[in-house]
């Protein structure tokens, strides 16, 4: 799993950016969001994060907050 900080989190879409150490942006769509269980994140909160290929693509399937088990 990855590691990273909330750059950004929009409640209402429940879309996220977390940046890793080394500066790389990943967006957390809500559907990743979701299965965490969380009601939010916090700008500048540390989480972990799972990042998958499909299609070609990479996607994040999965975060949560550092500290909690998955």
């Amino acid at each position: 799993m990855l590691q990273g900080t909330v750059k950004s989190f929009d409640p209402a879409t429940r879309r996220s950016v977390v940046i890793t150490d080394d500066r790389r942006e990943w967006d957390v769509p809500p559907e990743a969001f979701a299965r965490s269980g969380l009601l939010r994140l916090t700008l500048g909160q540390r989480v972990k994060f799972s990042v998958d290929e499909q299609a070609g693509e990479e996607r994040v399937t999965y975060v949560n907050i550092l500290t909690l088990p998955d």
